[in-house]
């Protein structure tokens, strides 16, 4: 099996040493919607630890809480009663990027939370102005301090998701090694092409992460067969296995790789954050 699933974990140092460096100084930032709208596949904690990840090889992220359950910024140890400025005052045009985002445990990476108030901006977006583009108008201003920016998408189809569609560049799609795994899928393909068509035609899929592996359950290596299948190179080599130390990180607010970097889990982020810089200097060479 050629799929990089940790199994027998190598030190994480030997992971970070393997990704490929680049001169990333005075570009825009790439900017990727971490999205499914299924619920349950592992997108938040993708968006965490993937962000921490490459913070971890030298890059410069920031992550955006689109989620009114913000558990991306619990996760990260944001305390509630610390967001005072969020993605939803950055939506409505009342605060900046830069006003919004703060610093993490994590050198190198950043966060702008999300509250409760983001609950209802769904209706509040629907009489503004050029609805679908505030997040891509405001992640516009910023400067030239940042490599990539993550954004954590709601698990459902509304202006939150499109907001975070329409400002991204390309698509990161965590996808559980379960039986409707591909029905979600079809529905999410079919949204990114209404978004395209629509709103912002450079809109791409960066790759397809499987999710919740169990190397004891035949029916995860026949999803990930299935999904291999379907969409051949869209979807990362890298597997994320189900991890006990993974599930047990945001409770503590960490995410996995401070929490344990030694864990299977935490090496297969490590190796995702790798293939995705892989796969961004492929195609930039393109």
């Amino acid at each position: 099996m050629s799929d990089l699933s940790p199994t027998n974990p190598q030190d994480v140092n030997q992971v970070i040493a393997d990704a490929p460096v680049e001169e990333t100084t005075g570009r825009r930032p790439r900017i990727m919607a971490i999205a499914n709208q299924k619920g349950g596949v592992g997108k938040t904690t993708t968006a965490i630890n993937l962000g921490t990840g490459l913070a971890a090889i030298g890059r410069r992220v920031l992550l955006v809480d689109l989620d009114p359950q913000g558990n991306a910024s619990t996760g990260l140890g944001i305390d509630r009663t610390n967001r005072k400025i969020s993605s939803y005052d950055v939506l409505m045009g009342a605060a900046t990027v830069a006003q919004a985002k703060v610093a993490t445990m994590i050198p190198g990476l950043s966060i702008i939370p999300s509250t409760v108030d983001l609950t209802g901006a769904e209706l509040e977006l629907i009489d503004l102005p050029r609805r679908a583009y505030r997040l891509r108008e405001a992640l516009a201003a910023t400067g030239g301090d940042l490599d990539y920016v993550l954004i954590d998408s709601p698990p459902s189809l509304n202006l939150l998701t499109v907001n975070a569609l329409v400002a991204a560049r390309s698509v990161v799609v965590p996808l559980q090694c379960e039986f409707f795994a591909l029905e979600g899928l079809s529905m999410l393909m079919k949204t990114i092409e209404l978004i395209r068509k629509s709103y912002n035609p450079q809109l791409e899929i960066q790759g397809i992460v499987l999710t919740m592996y169990d190397k004891r359950n035949n029916l995860s290596d026949q999803v990930a067969q299935d999904v291999r299948d379907t969409l051949g190179d869209k979807v990362y080599k890298t597997i994320i296995p189900r991890n006990v130390r993974v599930s047990e990180a945001p409770s503590h607010g960490k995410p996995a790789l401070l929490y344990d970097h030694k864990c299977a889990g935490s090496l297969a982020y490590m190796q995702l954050a790798s293939e995705l810089l892989r796969r961004e200097r492929l195609s930039a060479a393109a």
